[in-house]
C-alpha cells in the first residue's frame, strides 16, 4: 500500500510568476525531505539505470553538454552539473517536448540524516499554448511531478520492492491512485490560488486535471490496495 495522504502532505508545492531573462515566465517547485543521504538521493536522479525503475528509461549523456532522452517523453541538453561537494548538488537541463523547450533545475540538500530534494520548473508564459494553461492550470504538468516524487519516495524507502513505472502507470486507475490523483491535483489548485487565480477556475482545472490522469470525473472514491512508482503523463505528452 502507497500511504498516499503521508506522501501528498510530504511534498511543498509552489507556483509564482517572475521575469526571468527580459520573459514572463511560470515558475513551479516541489520540495521533499529522503530519509537517505545527498550521495544517494544524487545517484537515483542521475543514474540511467536507477532513474528507468522510479520514473521512465533514459538515453543519452547524462553528463555537462550531454543530451538525454525520455523514453517517449522529453529531452533536452545538460546545462548545469555540479555532482555532491560538502552537503549540496545541483543540475539543470532543458526539458523539449513537442517543439517547446522550458527548463528544470534539481537542488539537493543535507537535512539531517536526509536530504532536501528542491524541483523547480520554468516555463516562458509566452511559450505556454494557452487552451492548455486555460484548461489544466499548474496541474498539467505539477500533477506528474507528483507522480515522479512518489516513485522517487518508493524507490528510496525500498528499492528491491517498488513497483515499476509501468506497474504505477496501471495503479493510477485503482481507487487508491486515485485518490493521490485527485489530492494531488487539489494541491496544485491551491498552490495556483495562492499565486491569484480564483477559486472557482482554479477547481475547475483541478477537475481536469484529474480526469486526465484517471480517466475520473468529480471526487476519488473508495481504495485499493497497491504501490506506483513513476510519474504519469501530462496533457500536453
Amino acid at each position: 500500500m502507497v500511504d498516499v495522504q503521508g506522501q501528498l502532505g510530504a511534498v511543498s508545492r509552489g507556483v509564482r510568476s517572475e521575469v526571468i531573462d527580459g520573459e514572463a515566465s511560470s515558475v513551479q517547485t516541489l520540495e521533499q525531505v529522503y530519509p537517505s543521504p545527498v550521495s544517494d538521493v544524487w545517484d537515483a536522479v542521475t543514474d540511467p539505470a536507477r532513474i528507468a525503475r522510479w520514473f521512465m528509461p533514459v538515453t543519452g549523456e547524462l553528463e555537462l553538454g550531454g543530451r538525454y532522452q525520455l523514453e517517449g517523453n522529453a529531452g533536452g541538453e545538460v546545462l548545469e552539473c555540479r555532482p555532491p561537494e560538502g552537503e549540496g548538488a545541483s543540475y539543470r537541463v532543458t526539458w523539449e517536448f513537442g517543439g517547446g523547450v522550458t527548463w528544470l533545475t534539481v537542488r539537493l540538500h543535507a537535512e539531517g540524516e536526509g536530504t532536501r530534494l528542491e524541483l523547480e520548473h520554468v516555463a516562458r508564459e509566452a511559450d505556454l499554448p494557452a487552451e492548455l494553461a486555460a484548461t489544466f492550470g499548474p496541474g498539467a504538468t505539477g500533477v506528474g511531478w507528483d507522480g515522479g516524487l512518489l516513485g522517487l519516495a518508493l524507490h528510496l524507502g525500498s528499492p528491491d520492492t517498488a513497483m515499476t513505472p509501468e506497474q504505477g502507470e496501471a495503479w493510477a486507475f485503482t481507487g487508491e491512485g486515485r485518490s493521490f490523483y485527485r489530492g494531488s491535483a487539489d494541491a496544485w489548485a491551491a498552490a495556483s490560488v495562492a499565486n491569484g487565480t480564483d477559486e472557482a477556475t482554479a477547481r475547475r482545472q483541478a477537475d481536469a486535471t484529474y480526469g486526465f490522469y484517471t480517466g475520473q470525473t468529480g471526487e476519488a472514491t473508495g481504495t485499493e490496495d497497491g504501490d506506483a512508482t513513476g510519474a504519469g503523463g501530462t496533457p500536453s505528452a
